[in-house]
Parts: C-alpha cells; structure tokens; sequence
C-alpha cells in the first residue's frame, strides 16, 4: 500500500460499482504499480473489514502487463486493461458485468471518451472485448463460444452431472465456454425457488478449472419465435451465489438456444435477481447488453491483519 513520507497511510482511491446487481470495487492503476495481489482484492472484497465486492477490477494501461500486451497483439486500439480478480482474490478470464461497469468507470474517470453508439475495445484474460455505448446502457461483444462437449453434449442436451442442494434429483448439466467456463442445468420454476445456493453445486465430473453453475427455468418456445426469456439463478466460481452474472446470462441463454433446436431464438431476455440482461446470438459471437452504474466513492486503507481470512 502507497505512503506519505511522513508514514501516514495514504490509501487506495476507488469507485464501487455495479452491474444488475453484481458489484465491483475499481481503482485506476495506469502504469501497474500498485501490487495487485490475491491478498489485496480479498481484502478489498470482503464484506466485513473491506469494502464489499463480488470482484475487483483495476483499470491499467495494456502495455504495462504481459496480458495487456497479448490483448495489444490481438488489438492495437485496446490500450486499456480490466485486471479482474474474484471476491477470494482469485484471476478470472472475463466478467459481462464488469466489463461494462468498466466502460463506465473508464468514462468517470475522463480515462477515455465513449460518445452514446460508439466503442471501446478492452484488453482481458479472455482476448479482447469490444462494448458499444447504448444510451444508459452497455453492449459487450464478448466474443466467440463454444461448447466444451461439442457436438455429442448438444444433441444429449448434457455432458455433466450437477447436484444441488434443494433439488432432489441429480441434473444434466451442458458446459458452456463463454471466456471462461460454465454449466447450464434447465430446472422448473419450483425448483429454482427451492434451490440453496449456499454452497457450491457439485458438478460431475469435475471441471479441472471450476466451473460457474447457472440454473435456469425457460419460458415457452414456439416455432418461428425469434426471442426467447430465461429466468436465472447463478453460483459464481470464486464467489458464490451472485444477483447476477453475465457471462453466465450468456452461457445460459445458449444453453436454451442448443435446447430449442437450431431453429431456437438468437435473442434472449435473461432476468436475474438483480435485474435484466438482454443477450443476442451473432453467428459465432455473443453480445451481452444491460446497464452499468456507478454508485460511490472512498478511499481504502490495509485491513487489520488476518481480516480477509475472516467472515465474508
């Protein structure tokens, strides 16, 4: 943590922010000095001694990391990176919430100019993120898909099983890669009701790299219809449940698509505890729409010792 001369802490300005529900705390690091340690993000997240966050994002110029410069190589207007960690301090590929909560912040902080219908793209673990301007609103590109399972897993409509508590019985899971992995299980709406989330569902067999559990009920679909609505709950590797997730709205709004059939909706309504998000199908890319809000702003001081081992 930075110091005055005379030892008196400093700190570490931030903004908290959020994404239907999903929050962050961000700070802007332009050059990488400030150690952005496991230690320091769970800190910072924890909702006890620390701010509070599903995640931390620092904002920090691309050519001042490794992964910065890879998103460079990719794309050279990506001068931006959002250097995410999860709320146990842990790295995670992307975040669709957070990605557009960083536009936001980016914009706040006078980092970058975004006129309403134009973009930005933003280096991260996953590649690079094109987001669109959309009026009070964010669109990200979030890139290409895939299903892990392949071919085999869409047609069985499964590739895992999944087991939660609340659900009596087990659950075909369908993994979904959407920059980092998922797995999407179709659950009636009184199960979604029943379901705890207080700990994490097991999913067999287990993804070498954790998976995000998204469990989701699909209204009706009909033949012809190009829009499709999912209700959603979410258990976010390396945090736990979340009002919302992003890229899980994405995995599971695929999911419904490979469910439906090939003739299945490229658009979907996906509503979430924290609000809505709206996801479109663009042959072999997904984009994520919502809105993004910034909602204050402090300044963060080291935690007691041992704190962001304690209660979260």
């Amino acid at each position: 943590m930075q110091t005055h001369l005379d030892g008196a802490p400093q700190g570490l300005r931030f903004i908290k922010g959020q994404g239907t529900g999903n929050d962050f705390v961000l700070f802007a690091d332009p050059d990488g000095a400030v150690e952005f340690t496991e230690e320091l993000a769970a800190g910072l997240a924890n909702r006890r001694y620390g701010i509070g966050a599903d995640g931390v994002i620092r904002a920090v110029r691309s050519e001042a990391l490794e992964e910065g410069q890879t998103a460079l190589a990719l794309d050279p207007t990506a001068e931006w990176f959002m250097d995410y960690r999860n709320h146990d301090g842990s790295l995670a590929e992307m975040c669709g919430n957070g990605v557009r909560v960083f536009v936001d912040f980016l914009r706040a902080q006078g980092l970058i100019e975004v006129a309403d219908g134009d973009s930005v793209v933003v280096g991260t673990r996953a590649g690079v993120c094109e987001v669109r301007r959309d009026g009070d609103q964010y669109a990200a590109d979030l890139g290409t898909w895939k299903f892990p399972g392949g071919q085999a897993a869409v047609r069985r409509g499964c590739d895992v099983q999944i087991f939660a508590e609340g659900i009596e019985r087990p659950l075909g899971g369908l993994s979904v890669g959407v920059g980092n992995p998922h797995v999407v299980a179709s659950v009636s709406a009184e199960e979604l009701e029943a379901l705890s989330l207080r700990d994490m569902p097991q999913v067999t067999p287990a993804p070498k790299n954790g998976t995000n559990v998204e469990f989701v009920v699909l209204a009706p679909v009909s033949v012809g219809d190009t829009e499709g609505e999912i209700t959603m709950r979410v258990w976010e590797r390396g945090v736990g449940e979340t009002l919302s997730c992003g890229t899980g709205a994405c995995a599971a709004a695929l999911a419904a698509w490979a469910w439906s059939g090939p003739a299945g909706p490229t658009r979907w309504t996906v509503n979430v505890p924290g609000g809505t998000l709206w996801v479109r199908m663009m042959d072999d890319v997904v984009e994520l729409t919502g809105p993004a809000a910034l909602v204050a702003e402090g300044v963060y001081y080291q935690p007691v010792p041992n704190a962001t081992a304690a209660l979260n």
